[in-house]
């Protein structure tokens, strides 16, 4: 029995692993992220998304048809208690080039931010500034993040509900100063597959929680409301992720993005145009239709009538 169990996790372990590897090359692929000849900085804080990354782009780069390099960043921010040879020990073992770099952003922050106020926002600006020196100086030609599919999703509905906008994580971009490409090969990857696959390889993972900072409550709403989403309706978060590759500008109201202004009837017929006076009809399952207590009690019913 238990060489069957262990068959079992064997198989669902390289099954994931499997996954995680197609994802991450397909989304390579789609969006052109890495190209023969580049040096990829790939930018490690020590969490789960950020080593995954690492490994499967090492994976990749040890069977994929292209030529590239990698080298694994991490800023030193001088938290208190930031265990400073975690990484470097990691690193050095598992054999890839790798540069630490100090930048004391901690006490900037600190000093700038009222106590008790989300530290993270200013914190990412300034790494996002170090890291961009950084990939200057090595002659990175690509800086690869670990956000990953929740993370694109989480910044969609925010970027609705609190600021107004349709704007997401683009999976590929120019960075802030003009000068680097910006990927995100996890683009794909669900967070519960990463977490699951760090687990198994069993990463030495640092925690983000060393400032001490309250963490942005707006995103944890959000990530609670799409995780009771997953939970209750399987499937509803890969339907929403496809809606942010399949944009109609046509059927949205940004008169900067169509010429709504300019429109006039042509006499030829729009194979995917609006039907004017009918509403798109939407047909979920039923129990998506019922509150969530009458739902599991109507499942219970069905379980009993069984019985």
């Amino acid at each position: 029995m238990m060489e069957t169990l262990s068959r079992k996790i064997q198989y669902n372990t390289n099954k994931l692993r499997k996954r995680l590897r197609r994802l991450v090359g397909t989304a390579i692929a789609d969006f052109n992220m890495i190209e023969a000849g580049d040096r990829v900085m790939v930018c490690l804080s020590g969490g789960k998304d950020s080593y995954t990354l690492l490994d499967i782009l090492r994976n990749l780069q040890a069977h994929a048809p292209l030529d590239f390099e990698l080298i694994a960043v991490n800023l030193d921010q001088k938290q208190p208690g930031f265990p400073e040879q975690v990484l470097p020990d990691y690193l050095t073992q598992i054999g890839i080039p790798f540069r630490i770099v100090e930048q004391d952003t901690y006490s900037v922050v600190k000093r700038v931010i009222a106590e008790g106020k989300t530290t993270c926002s200013l914190c990412s600006r300034l790494r996002r500034g170090v890291l961009y020196r950084v990939a200057s100086e090595l002659g990175a030609t690509k800086i690869a993040l670990g956000h990953h599919r929740d993370d694109i999703l989480e910044t969609f509905f925010l970027n609705m509900f609190y600021g107004g906008k349709l704007k997401a994580m683009p999976p590929k971009l120019i960075s802030d100063d003009g000068r680097h490409i910006v990927i995100r090969p996890l683009a794909y990857c669900k967070e519960k597959d990463l977490a699951a696959y760090a687990e198994i390889e069993n990463f030495p993972i640092i925690p983000c929680n060393l400032c001490g900072s309250q963490p942005n409550m707006q995103r944890q709403v959000i990530k609670e409301m799409m995780q009771q989403w997953d939970k209750k309706f399987p499937g509803r978060l890969e339907t929403m992720f496809t809606a942010l590759q399949n944009v109609k500008l046509s059927h949205l109201a940004d008169t900067s993005l169509y010429d709504f202004q300019g429109l006039k009837p042509n006499g030829t017929a729009i194979a995917d145009g609006d039907m004017a006076f009918d509403e798109e009809i939407f047909e979920p399952p039923i129990t998506e239709l019922l509150p969530f207590p009458a739902r599991i009690q109507g499942e219970e019913s069905d379980e009993t009538a069984h019985h």
